[in-house]
């Protein structure tokens, strides 16, 4: 067989195998993610339980890469400590190591089961989650596919003497042998990926198995760089735990490196096979860093937190004025809050005046600007709610308390209009700029005057959030209703257009509507302010339903 064709089924192989555990992963979190993160997120009581959780989660989802990244969120959000989140990797380190030992073993015969029973289950699964399933089965299915091609291609090479002048150089340098492992480890970015194929290689005798130890360690190393290199822009704490575990596996791998030739014997008493071996030595190698580590994560999440130390930067997206010193006083600490709450809410008014202008001048640029905007109104969001839980820890009066609710409800709905601004209309613009459509003269000054009254209540809702003037709090309803009446007529003289068969009319109808329609609930999430207002004050009837006349045969009844 020629080379580059043997080069290019090995090739294939590998990327196959890529790409299956890419599908494993996905259909893990979209089935289970939520629980997963829910587990993950109450297993901190403890080292122990800690390290324990992490390891099911990456054993899994198949990734450590991907459990650091849950586990950053949840240190981000202040969830979780530095301590407990370096433990959930030396365990997730471990767990990730669990599907090699498997598919360690000759079970490629389920390899057209997997996949039978995944597609299936994916056409004509009855929901989502059945979908699912069927994704992870056929990823698993695809993995030993993959092993078995990369196997069967890589058996020629064993007689390839340009390998081995290739291979004599990395066997005499272990060191460069470990970075060139991690290196393409951060490349493919999945160390099982690259660990299964050493282990293939191996096991045809193409990399020697000395060497292959040695490569097992540089793809850990690369493991620990992946996370790390994908938190790179974030803040200090956003890096910590991806930093902490990299220094856990490179000083392990330091340390193990030159030992290889001592631990084989050892290694071969667990399993002859060349393949084993591989498996075997990247369990031991995680399993022994979570043993000497574990005890230290306390230690090590200090040192990094001084190493780190929050700036106090964070630009637009960290909160102003959330000022953990007044937790224990609940008034300061709402006051904090309100002022924080109106600082989101002056983001949501500028995403609101932005989109109008997205529409105007297709703007693609300005586009992109309006839409980084949610992801700060996310983060503010999400900070208030979380101050707000601690100040609900105190004993509050049944103001502080009534108070905390409100502010909680008004960020949520504002977060909603965000939403609704980023995903909605933009999309709609976005659709407008790509297909290069016109709205008629009077649609335009239909959209525009709606824009206008929506913002109009947007300053309306600030004020009654603020004020929780009653008076106000009447004038914005009684504006919803004013709002709902042009809503009615813009739709009727949106059809009046088309029915005339104005072309700028028909080609926007499905943009005018959407419009109309995402306005309208934007409109409903600021006037929800008003009604615990109202209510408190006996102002709100109980429903909005006339009473249902008196049948005549219960009148007679009655009589």
């Amino acid at each position: 067989m020629p080379g580059h064709v043997l080069l290019l089924n090995i090739a294939g192989g590998v990327a196959l195998l890529l790409w299956a555990t890419r599908m494993v992963r996905t259909g893990v979190m979209r089935a289970y993610g939520s629980d997963l993160r829910h587990f993950l997120g109450r297993s901190t009581r403890n080292r122990i339980s800690a390290c324990a959780m992490g390891l099911g989660v990456a054993t899994v989802l198949q990734s450590s890469t991907a459990t650091a990244l849950l586990a950053v969120s949840f240190a981000g959000r202040g969830l979780v400590e530095i301590g407990p989140s370096l433990a959930i990797m030396l365990g997730a380190d471990v767990g990730s190591t669990l599907v090699v030992q498997v598919l360690s073993f000759d079970i490629s015969w389920l390899s057209p089961a997997l996949i039978l029973i995944g597609v299936v289950s994916f056409l004509a699964g009855p929901s989502a989650q059945w979908r699912h399933v069927g994704r992870m089965l056929v990823g698993l299915g695809l993995m030993l596919l993959a092993l078995t091609l990369v196997v069967g291609a890589s058996q020629p090479l064993r007689e390839s003497t340009t390998l081995q002048y290739v291979m004599r150089p990395l066997a005499n340098d272990p060191i460069l042998a470990l970075l060139l492992a991690a290196v393409i480890t951060w490349v493919a970015h999945s160390s099982v990926a690259i660990v299964l194929l050493i282990m293939s290689l191996t096991m045809v005798g193409v990399v020697p198995l000395t060497l292959g130890f040695a490569l097992v360690l540089g793809a850990n190393v690369g493991s620990g760089i992946i996370p790390l290199a994908l938190t790179a822009s974030g803040g200090a704490m956003a890096r910590r735990i991806p930093l902490g575990n990299l220094l856990f596996r490179a000083l392990g791998a330091i340390l193990v490196l030159p030992l290889i030739d001592v631990a084989m014997p050892y290694i071969a008493m667990l399993g002859s096979e060349p393949g084993r071996q591989i498996a075997n030595f990247h369990t031991l190698f995680n399993l022994a860093l979570a043993l000497v580590f574990l005890p230290l994560t306390t230690v090590v999440g200090d040192a990094l937190i001084k190493f780190l130390p929050d700036t106090g930067g964070g630009g637009e997206f960290k909160p102003r004025y959330l000022d953990p010193d007044v937790i224990d006083t609940p008034s300061v600490a709402i006051a904090c809050a309100t002022r924080e709450v109106l600082r989101m809410a002056d983001t949501v008014e500028s995403m609101l005046r932005g989109v109008i202008e997205v529409f105007r001048s297709d703007d693609s640029k300005l586009l992109e600007s309006v839409s980084d905007m949610d992801d700060e109104v996310d983060r503010l969001h999400e900070a208030i709610k979380l101050y707000l839980t601690r100040v609900t820890r105190n004993a509050l009066n049944d103001d502080d308390s009534r108070r905390c609710v409100d502010i909680i409800s008004f960020t949520t709905n504002l977060e909603h209009i965000g939403d609704i601004v980023d995903k909605n209309l933009l999309d709609l613009a976005q659709k407008k700029i790509r297909n290069k459509l016109m709205f008629s003269e009077q649609g335009w000054q239909e959209l525009t005057a709606m824009h206008a009254r929506t913002l109009h209540q947007m300053q309306l809702a600030m004020s009654v959030f603020v004020s929780h003037d009653i008076e106000t709090a009447r004038q914005l309803l009684k504006e919803k209703e004013k709002f709902r009446e042009l809503d009615m007529q813009g739709s009727q003289k949106h059809l009046a257009r088309l029915r005339s068969g104005r072309i700028e009319s028909i080609e926007t109808s499905a943009l005018h509507l959407d419009i109309l329609r995402d306005l309208k609930r934007i409109n409903s999430h600021l006037t929800s302010v008003a009604y615990p207002i109202l209510d408190a004050s006996g102002e709100l009837r109980h429903s909005r339903l006339k009473d249902a006349p008196a049948k005549e045969d219960e009148a007679v009844a009655g009589g």
